[in-house]
């Protein structure tokens, strides 16, 4: 498919006003073999908050912010496309590992511009249940068809919670919306959200090395580059020894581990000895689904937890704060289903006195840009997983690149919306997969 898609040579498409070159990306998309589906939007239908399931009382209380008001601009094209771009190293975790990143992303034309947003689901269901195919199945049959003629905002989130779960799916449609409306108002993502522009704290994630003096060059690395914080992956058998080793080597730096759901209640006191590495937190030592027993382990241990793969929303994070399961949270913003109910969470953490980081998914350079502008909000106090590009992909698919400043920081991208822009020649050269929904 590739090499009939490359056909032509295209100018860099922006993520702005829809142009000719845009058009011209659309219809090169659609010569080259794109499905074609046909979503049904539905009538104009008012949904109220008493309508919604029980039990989410907190995701109810609106957040006050005026984009909650916008009306959404009718969809005149909705495309889903698949890019896979290989890794510059393969990414381990307690679970899987990765060679390529499989990337889903949302192609929004509306309301004279086109916006992009990235789906976080991997195509296999070793983080989470939701797949990049699960996710394609629920925008087609639910969550496209709340798109309904007059809408707003707030009202399309409100009709999608109807849909249980399937987080991803509806963070990938409210991602696309919002980015779409700060297009319309020509102003920065950040902006339209209100909050400041700042420079973003960086943070590393390292995935698991074959051997520790692997591991230790990769921290070398990132120490030299002036990271704020490095975090690295731990499994049974790779864990107290390799954080040892790291921390003798790098006694100053911000050090965090991620278990990614390897350990058990049986395994406390093992866990008990990583006390000893003056630790920023332990990330999901147990189950991806539990709270509760993160709660009993939090009291056995000094170094706090931070929870992510069992919090899927503002009431999940209530529960764990009740029950002091976490001392910091990790806020991945298509986990919990998008960016409203990440800024949602992040000012009810602050109240709580909880420590908040934006969380990453080794995204491509679309959602990496979205979490940029996302840790501008009001709450989020720690350094995230936002790193350079370069850690990940020798070639992205969007410019600039996210790079680093001498101190470490991260500037915000300029222009409107994300503030960058996808490249419609390596865009076909990476996409697997491409369906046309309206």
């Amino acid at each position: 498919m590739s090499g009939r898609m490359r056909g032509g040579c295209l100018a860099p498409l922006t993520e702005c006003t829809t142009s000719a070159r845009d058009a011209q990306v659309a219809a090169l998309l659609l010569s080259c073999g794109l499905r074609i589906f046909h979503c049904v939007i539905a009538p104009t239908r008012t949904v109220s908050l008493s309508e919604s399931h029980h039990g989410e009382a907190f995701m109810n209380e609106p957040l006050g912010l005026p984009i909650e008001q916008e009306s959404i601009s009718p969809p005149e094209r909705i495309d889903l496309i698949v890019v896979k771009l290989p890794f510059v190293h393969p990414f381990g975790t307690s679970v899987q590992v990765w060679t390529h990143k499989e990337a889903l992303l949302l192609r929004y034309e509306g309301g004279g511009v086109v916006a992009w947003s990235e789906c976080v689901a991997d195509p296999d269901p070793y983080y989470l249940s939701e797949t990049t195919g699960t996710v394609r199945h629920i925008l087609r049959e639910f969550l496209l068809p709340a798109l309904v003629a007059g809408s707003t905002l707030g009202g399309v989130m409100t009709t999608c919670r109807h849909v249980r779960g399937h987080e991803m799916a509806k963070a990938t449609l409210e991602n696309a919306l919002v980015v779409a409306l700060a297009l319309e108002h020509n102003v920065p993502l950040h902006t339209l959200l209100g909050c400041p522009e700042r420079k973003i704290p960086s943070g590393i994630s390292i995935g698991l090395r074959d051997t520790c003096a692997e591991l230790l060059d990769a921290v070398e690395s990132a120490v030299e580059r002036n990271y704020h914080r490095v975090k690295m992956k731990i499994k049974r058998g790779k864990d107290v020894e390799w954080v040892r080793a790291v921390r003798e080597r790098f006694p100053d730096i911000q050090l965090m581990v991620d278990a990614n759901g390897d350990y058990t209640m049986h395994d406390a006191a093992h866990l008990r000895q990583l006390d000893a590495f003056g630790l920023t937190m332990i990330e999901q030592p147990l189950s991806y689904s539990d709270i509760y027993q993160h709660s009993l382990l939090q009291k056995q241990l000094r170094t706090p937890l931070c929870l992510d793969e069992c919090l899927h929303g503002i009431d999940d994070v209530a529960a764990a704060i009740a029950l002091d399961a976490c001392r910091i949270i990790n806020i991945k913003q298509g986990r919990v289903g998008g960016i409203l109910e990440s800024i949602r969470i992040a000012r009810y953490a602050k109240d709580h006195n909880i420590g908040v980081w934006s969380g990453g998914m080794d995204e491509t350079g679309i959602g990496r840009a979205l979490n940029i502008h996302l840790q501008t909000a009001d709450g989020f106090s720690l350094p995230g997983d936002t790193s350079e590009t370069r850690n990940y992909f020798t070639e992205d698919i969007v410019d600039p690149p996210v790079v680093l400043d001498r101190h470490g920081f991260i500037g915000i991208p300029p222009g409107p919306g994300l503030g960058v822009s996808v490249d419609p020649d390596r865009l076909l050269k990476y996409m697997i997969h491409a369906e046309r929904i309206i």
